[in-house]
């Protein structure tokens, strides 16, 4: 590829589909996560980033070499595997003195990070330590967000977004009362978020709907929020900014009632029946015409009768 004048110009058709594929679309595609880990990392970071790649597959790429990067401090590296592997989210584990057992989870927009939240485990249970059945990879999970915080605090308000973000997966227009499969539920309470995977059960209930029950599969995270990097208001709006194709436009004088019927409201003028153009036929114009014969002569017999031209009367015998 070579470029000029800022303007990159594909030399074989490998490079044009591959500039395609990263040129903006009306609808993007799934948003991909990286998940890496610092220069120094615990047994709890490592295994903790595996569990979460293995709930994001088959939507993420983990990095196994370590990073000898500070996200707070300087994100050029970030930015720069960003743009390489087209990942728009990211998972930074790391572990020191100072920050013991730290995740960090992000977002970047147009290739920048928009914003981070550090989080620090305090308590964690992995995948492999609960024996229980685990479901298929790519299963979208049914995010459950529970806590005031979640409503009140501009942080967890943010966090609530980057979760919801970093874990929703695929948009899907209808899910099948069996595909909901995964549940994530996320609490903040007393200061701390803890995250829970379950998996539903459908079981026999003696009617149509099934009886759910819910069993932990894992992992299972106790988590306290440390420090957060939010981008500006303005820059947040520009990146939710749907483009105009993609905006449902709004229909006048429609409604539905309860029970779904559409009901439209029509505005018209007031009709002038007079002239009202009706359907020529052939078969009406001909009775037409001899209904209008019909009508002279009656109409003659009658002026007739009243001018003295009566019949004669007849003569009576004797």
């Amino acid at each position: 590829m070579t470029q000029l004048d800022g303007v990159v110009k594909p030399k074989t058709k490998r490079s044009k589909r591959f500039l395609e594929s990263r040129a903006p679309k009306l609808v993007e595609d799934v948003k991909t996560a990286m998940i890496m880990k610092g220069g120094n990392t615990s047994l709890t970071i490592t295994r903790a980033l595996k569990d979460i790649f293995a709930l994001k597959k088959p939507n993420a790429v983990l990095y196994k070499k370590k990073n000898i990067t500070r996200p707070f401090e300087d994100s050029t590296s970030l930015e720069f595997f960003s743009k390489k592997t087209d990942c728009s989210l990211f998972l930074f584990g790391s572990h020191n003195k100072k920050r013991p057992n730290n995740l960090i989870f992000g977002r970047l927009f147009d290739f920048h990070v928009l914003d981070m939240v550090e989080l620090g485990i305090d308590k964690y249970v992995g995948l492999g330590d609960i024996k229980a059945s685990k479901c298929p990879e790519g299963t979208k999970p049914l995010l459950v967000f529970a806590g005031e915080a979640f409503e009140s605090d501009n942080d967890h308000k943010r966090l609530k977004s980057l979760l919801t973000d970093f874990f929703r997966g695929p948009s899907v227009s209808a899910v099948r009362l069996a595909g909901l499969e995964h549940i994530l539920h996320i609490t903040a309470l007393d200061g701390k978020i803890y995250l829970r995977s379950y998996r539903s059960l459908l079981k026999k209930s003696g009617c149509r709907t099934p009886r759910v029950e819910l069993e932990e599969m894992g992992p299972s995270l106790d988590l306290v929020m440390r420090r957060t990097h939010l981008a500006s208001d303005d820059l947040y709006k520009l990146a939710h900014r749907q483009p105009k194709a993609l905006k449902v436009k709004k229909k006048k004088n429609i409604s539905h009632d309860a029970f779904g019927t559409k009901f439209g409201r029509v505005h018209m003028q007031k009709q002038d029946l007079s002239k009202l153009q009706t359907r020529k036929m052939k078969g009406l114009r001909k009775r037409k015409a001899a209904a209008a014969a019909i009508t002279e002569d009656a109409a003659a017999g009658a002026t007739g009768e009243l001018e003295g031209h009566a019949p004669k009367a007849s003569k009576v015998d004797g």
